[in-house]
């Protein structure tokens, strides 16, 4: 086997950090291939060709063929691929994460767990969409009651300045375009940073389910991190792009929020505030040398850990006990 030829799965480590890679790709009507260690995209105008570990996420559209080699490839990149409806704007299901570490989501699982500390969580995500307020005393009812008069506000204000009607978030799920063009182009704005906030929160190996303010859906923590920069990037694109085109507002909408992407610098700030929620901290948020450790070990009642891998029974040593510290990191056998 030693002797296939191809290309070596590289090291998670020389990998391109979350901030440095293409935010997402959306392609459709089109085949799906690889090169060497390049993605290839081909249809009736020919072929690009698209670096797998710079890719952070690949919307696959309608019509779209993907290879068995191609997915191989990906994969081993860290590369999350999200398999989407028409215009981008239906998600169906998504690919692997990028870490082997679960330190993150058992943090994650601790606070979601515990009352106070989600409420803490929640409102630390709340104080971000009010900076320089003290919202630590509020309620959940009333952080929900300060949000939706920020985001009601927000809709009046474009809607004047863009000259866009609005009389509210109105879209049929199943078809896109029985809705007016405001709200095709928030459909298509929000499922665009959905797919880049799901492909960091997966990369670092967090949960998409385990959310703080959303619950009960596969990618409530992705809806809980989105809303963070909805009122910033997407919503505003949309108005402008409402305000503009009268073509394909989709296509239109998509090419926006990538450009804004790209100059806002977003995934490398969703991976930083993902780890400020989770861990109270923005240490070494650009590698995963941090957070990635790839180790197995099992679980024990009375200590730490145990040794993965070694055939338990009479002969069992006590010295096989492994310490593991919060960070993740062994500190002791």
């Amino acid at each position: 086997m030693a002797c296939i030829p191809g290309i070596q799965k590289p090291d998670l480590h020389a990998l391109p950090t979350i901030k440095e890679r293409i935010t997402f790709l959306y392609v459709e009507h089109c085949l799906v291939n690889r090169q060497d260690g390049a993605v290839t995209i081909t249809d009736a105008r020919g072929t690009a060709y698209v670096p797998a570990a710079s890719l952070g996420v690949l919307m696959l559209g309608p019509g779209t063929n993907v290879s068995h080699r191609a997915m191989e490839l990906l994969g081993d990149a860290g590369a999350s691929i999200v398999w989407v409806g028409e215009r981008g704007v239906r998600y169906y299901a998504h690919g692997r994460p990028l870490t082997h570490s679960s330190r993150l989501v058992v943090r994650q699982a601790e606070l979601v767990s515990n009352k106070r500390k989600r409420l803490a969580v929640a409102r630390a995500m709340y104080q971000m969409r009010f900076p320089g307020e003290n919202v630590s005393h509020l309620t959940m009812q009333q952080l929900r009651g300060r949000e939706g008069s920020r985001i009601r506000s927000l809709y009046r204000r474009l809607s004047e300045e863009f000259k866009v009607p609005w009389k509210g978030r109105e879209y049929n799920p199943d078809d896109f375009e029985d809705a007016t063009s405001i709200n095709q182009a928030l459909s298509a704005a929000h499922v665009c940073l959905y797919g880049a906030v799901h492909s960091v929160i997966v990369a670092l190996g967090c949960s998409p389910a385990l959310g703080f303010v959303h619950m009960g859906h596969e990618r409530s923590f992705v809806y809980d991190i989105a809303d963070l920069y909805k009122a910033e990037v997407t919503i505003p694109i949309a108005f402008q792009v409402a305000s503009e085109v009268e073509g394909d507002v989709g296509a239109t909408t998509r090419r926006r929020v990538r450009d804004a992407f790209l100059d806002g610098r977003i995934m490398e700030r969703v991976a930083r505030d993902v780890r400020r929620l989770l861990l109270n901290s923005d240490d070494s948020v650009n590698g995963l040398d941090e957070i990635d450790f790839d180790t197995m070990l099992l679980w024990d009642e009375r200590d730490s850990a145990v040794r993965f891998g070694v055939s338990y029974g009479r002969e069992y040593d006590a010295s096989i006990t492994v310490e593991v510290e919060n960070n993740g990191s062994l500190v002791g056998v």
